[in-house]
């Protein structure tokens, strides 16, 4: 008999086509298999039951990055020419794409060891990769995934490279990025003005020597350019603050291999599995004591940023520095970071002593993921380089194509087509114009890639917002998505939820649909809609935007709330002299209101004397859960909170609480923990109203996101807190809480509106 076998999923690039030839032959089928827009197909010939354990082991014996999401058999009439072999044919772009793109992958063990053996041809070659590892995303100019569409195209392979791209026993066939030192990339070591100075191993040594010396590099990985100094040098690492314009935010490290990394920070089983995994993130773990590294590195903070080479240049250098490296973005604070090589000489030139690079052009800019492992789970702070552009499923197909434009602040996109979507790589803060264009380019390329015309727009709520501007000059239907029910969506969509839930939507701000700034929410909710059943009581947000940058003007707001004009006017005196005109413009009635929790956590660590203004977003917040860190929960404070139940819906009052941090600061209780009582009231605050509302609502399960809750110790009272309640909880693991999770809110949304007005 004859079958056709259709694959879908992440097939391309991965290696499949020689799969599939090795089991064929293996099984004595005949037949042939091929690429085309739509993934992968397989026509073949022979017994019923031989081809269907060829079928089983397409999905169960897939190569290590496949992603199989369907294999789907029909019948072919078998004609009197009988396939006479297996044979692996040529790609065809017959149709519509509609194929994933696999992730950038570290370095195999296989590739490693090729590079570490002096008897080797690629003994210490920088670009080394195989089927199983390498760049995949940020070199695809097109799709159906072939040497010509990537960045590779322009290095034609030696007669060695392309007898092992075209024989199929060879882990290297149909490689598309496969190359040596022969015809493929090499390093170049350039000054700041970008005129090469060497190339090839002198470039490396060069670099290792430039670093060993003290000095800042600009290095170009997978995705972009990193900025490198020995995270042991702490001049080094002042000096690097100072040229980015980074006064505090920490800096990610590069350690050689996982014990490097484990004398550093204390790993559990979740954030070892994680920082040695293919996708290679940055893992936040709490730090090790001691002078390890230098301490302008991650300055105030109980965690450290910790991540393991994942290209044969990383591993080069690192064991030529012999020491950890700070690797950071590649850009001036809040820029993109830089992918294109004059781009790079142009932005950090002036910033480093010297640029490591090479010709291989990256096509997508792609930063570094951050996850952290916490209870047992892995939860993503920032999906990217290693993730994107992974497709997720749907719990609600989109009967039309839906780009979904996503937020502000910490920007992705998704394209949602049928039961699937692709969430692209975080793209920044939209306020930036660098960036913006950068928005601009990832909504073309993941469109591209997903071969979709997007039919609907899904955006925010926010007029002002550049994404939802964006959304009304595109022509399309339009689906306004609440900032908040987009957060709550997003969880939803994760774990595959349709059902209604109580929503904990607790960030920084949103546009609510009462026309004030939202933030701590209890939102009745399901994908097609929400119902406000609760939120944190607002207060005046006196300067607007000016009171994300400066938390005392929280802390004046609510101690003015809690305490009283003259009471405020005193304390706050010693945090900012300009108090009294902020009292009188909270007088005034003219600041806006917000109910944001995010903004409620900056006040009172301005309160409590974390930080009176902040260098990079929630600062405050974070280093006010730092102050905590060590404070067990059972011997923390016990705050109260109120819940008025007065008006439409209850309003959860943190008045008390601010009274109660107030009085523990004059009797001199140590402020570590009064900070670990904040959490602790807040937490139980929240589980307190919103079992309440999940009793009288009727819903059983709880879902937790907002940028807020990437506050771990805040997070953890609130899960167990419901728990003990005996609700179910939904948290964030795959989808950053923050609004990087946004867009897959917005497009989860979309889809199922659509879907319920069909």
């Amino acid at each position: 008999m004859r079958r056709r076998l259709r694959v879908t999923g992440t097939v391309q690039g991965v290696g499949f086509r020689p799969f599939v030839y090795r089991h064929a032959v293996a099984l004595g089928l005949t037949g042939w298999v091929r690429n085309d827009s739509a993934g992968v197909l397989v026509e073949v010939e022979g017994d019923e039951d031989t081809i269907a354990e060829l079928a089983r082991r397409l999905v169960d014996d897939a190569p290590p990055l496949a992603r199989v999401t369907s294999v789907v058999a029909c019948a072919v009439p078998v004609e009197d020419v009988h396939h006479a072999a297996f044979e692996i044919h040529q790609s065809h772009a017959d149709g519509p794409v509609d194929v994933p793109v696999s992730v950038d992958t570290a370095t195999c063990a296989d590739c490693l060891a090729e590079m570490c053996d002096p008897a080797d041809r690629r003994y210490r070659y920088p670009f080394t990769n195989c089927t199983n590892c390498g760049p995949r995303y940020t070199i695809v100019v097109s799709v159906p995934y072939d040497r010509p569409a990537t960045t590779m195209a322009p290095f034609a392979m030696c007669p060695a490279c392309q007898h092992e791209y075209d024989d199929p026993a060879d882990r290297r066939f149909h490689a598309q990025p496969n190359a040596c030192p022969v015809c493929g990339p090499r390093l170049r070591w350039c000054g700041p003005d970008g005129r090469v100075r060497s190339e090839g191993d002198a470039a490396l040594d060069a670099a290792v020597t430039a670093l060993g010396a003290g000095s800042v590099l600009a290095v170009k990985g997978l995705g972009g350019y990193h900025l490198a100094v020995d995270a042991t040098d702490a001049a080094a690492v002042a000096e690097l603050r100072r040229r980015k314009a980074r006064d505090d935010k920490p800096f990610a490290v590069m350690v050689a291999d996982i014990a490097a990394a484990a004398a550093l920070c204390t790993l559990d089983d979740v954030a070892l599995a994680a920082l040695g995994s293919v996708r290679r993130p940055i893992v936040l773990a709490p730090r090790r004591p001691g002078p390890a590294l230098a301490g302008g590195v991650a300055p105030g903070l109980p965690d450290l940023g910790v991540m393991l080479p994942y290209t044969p240049m990383h591993h080069l250098l690192l064991a030529g520095v012999g020491r950890p490296l700070v690797m950071t973005s590649g850009n001036l604070s809040d820029d993109p970071i830089a992918h294109d090589d004059a781009d790079a000489v142009a932005r950090l030139g002036s910033m480093v002593d010297g640029i490591l690079t090479h010709d291989r052009r990256i096509h997508i800019r792609c930063d570094d993921s951050v996850v952290r492992g916490r209870g047992g789970r892995l939860q993503s702070l920032r999906r990217s380089r290693g993730y994107a552009p992974e497709p997720m499923a749907l719990p609600v197909a989109a009967r039309r194509p839906v780009l979904a434009v996503g937020a502000e602040l910490k920007n992705t996109v998704a394209v949602a087509k049928g039961p699937s979507v692709v969430l692209s790589h975080h793209i920044g803060d939209l306020e930036h114009l660098a960036t913006y264009r950068s928005f601009l380019q990832a909504i073309d390329h993941l469109c591209h890639l997903c071969g979709a015309v997007p039919e609907v727009v899904a955006h925010d709520l926010h007029p002002e917002y550049l994404s939802t501007k964006l959304s009304y000059e595109l022509d399309l239907p339009r689906v306004a998505v609440q900032h908040h029910h987009a957060h709550i969506a997003s969880c939803m969509a994760e774990h595959g939820r349709t059902e209604p839930v109580l929503g904990l939507a607790f960030d920084g701000l949103g546009y609510g649909t009462d026309g004030t700034l939202w933030g701590g929410e209890f939102l009745l909710a399901d994908l097609t809609g929400f119902r406000r059943v609760g939120h944190l009581l607002a207060v005046p947000m006196p300067g607007g935007a000016a009171a994300v940058r400066q938390p005392w003007r929280m802390a004046v707001s609510w101690m003015e709330r809690s305490l009283g004009a003259d009471e405020a006017a005193r304390r706050g005196s010693t945090l900012d002299p300009r108090t009294p005109a902020l009292l009188a413009l909270i007088d005034s009635g003219t600041a806006p209101l917000t109910s944001s929790m995010g903004r409620l956590f900056d006040g009172l660590a301005a309160l409590l004397g974390v930080r009176s203004r902040v260098t990079y977003e929630a600062q405050a917040a974070i280093e006010l859960e730092a102050w905590a860190a060590n404070v067990p929960r059972s011997a923390a404070p016990d705050y109260p909170t109120t819940v008025d139940r007065s008006r439409d819906v209850p309003i959860l009052d943190p008045s008390p609480l601010v009274a109660a941090v107030v009085a523990d600061m004059d009797a001199g209780v140590d402020r570590s923990l009064i900070a670990a009582g904040i959490h602790q009231g807040l937490g139980a605050g929240a589980v307190a109203l919103a079992t309440d509302v999940a009793r009288a609502e009727g819903v059983d399960t709880v879902a937790l996101s907002g940028g807020v809750f990437q506050n771990a110790r805040l997070t953890d009272v609130i899960e167990q807190g419901l728990h003990d309640q005996g609700l179910r909880v939904l948290v964030h693991e795959l989808v950053p809480t923050n609004d990087g999770g946004i867009s897959l809110g917005q497009a989860a949304v979309a889809a199922a509106t659509e879907a319920s007005q069909a």
